[in-house]
């Protein structure tokens, strides 16, 4: 088993007022040669946008895009006549392929939304844009891991990547076994709210853990947590 540790104080951090992000690997104006990408996994933003603020209309090319609501409500909006907003429990899919135009909005005048905003390389490049909303609160139980993105027809989300998503909120003194999917593919971890146990490694808050080499991961709850598990090819 091969292991890389991201602890949630060594991230990028930029305040821009209207916005405060930390960026697990390398984006904007934070670059660290060592943290580029996991694998197939190219960003991991953990994003806090102000009421009546966000991103307005900009493009992206060749990039798959996972944004998953922690807190309020993310309004979407794009250039192929989508106009949606989520809330925690529901998540958005846009494959960009050979080019899309996107705004992403705090859909709240009075609260701030709080969202991870991901990107991973696709398997294919300049296919058609596309834009998915799913809500997986049925999927989410208590004490349990919920797979909502699979490219294989298990779940109803799927991206232009062999990966797999998985979600679930767990009770102190859980153990939880995550078997890999291929021999190729590596499972990016991270701790939304809690504390876990992996590989002998105290992870809390925020902190990030890539593992790969190995056929499963066992994961020890050491207080009640939430947790985001990526399994993506280790391009």
């Amino acid at each position: 088993m091969k292991t890389i540790i991201d602890k949630a104080a060594s991230r990028g951090y930029f305040d821009h007022g209207w916005l405060k992000t930390h960026h697990t690997f390398s984006f904007a104006d934070y670059y660290n040669p060592k943290r580029v990408h996991f694998g197939a996994l190219r960003v991991l933003n953990d994003d806090w946008v102000a009421p009546s603020n966000g991103f307005d209309t900009h493009p992206h090319k060749n990039m798959e895009v996972v944004s998953i609501p922690l807190r309020g409500q993310l309004r979407h909006g794009d250039s192929v006549e989508n106009v949606q907003t989520i809330v925690p429990g529901e998540i958005q899919v846009m494959s960009t392929g050979r080019g899309i135009y996107h705004s992403e909005y705090n859909g709240s005048d009075e609260e701030p939304v709080e969202f991870l905003q991901i990107w991973i390389f696709p398997k294919k490049e300049n296919t058609p844009p596309e834009y998915n909303n799913y809500d997986i609160r049925p999927l989410l139980k208590e004490n349990e891991l919920a797979l909502f993105i699979s490219p294989d027809g298990e779940t109803k989300a799927s991206i232009l990547q062999d990966a797999w998503f998985s979600m679930g909120t767990f009770d102190a003194g859980r153990v939880i076994e995550y078997k890999m999917h291929r021999k190729d593919t590596g499972v990016y971890i991270f701790i939304i709210e809690g504390e876990v146990e992996i590989a002998g490694e105290p992870l809390y808050r925020r902190d990030g853990m890539g593992i790969y080499d190995t056929a499963f991961v066992e994961i020890k709850i050491q207080k009640r947590a939430t947790i985001l598990l990526m399994e993506v090819p280790m391009i």
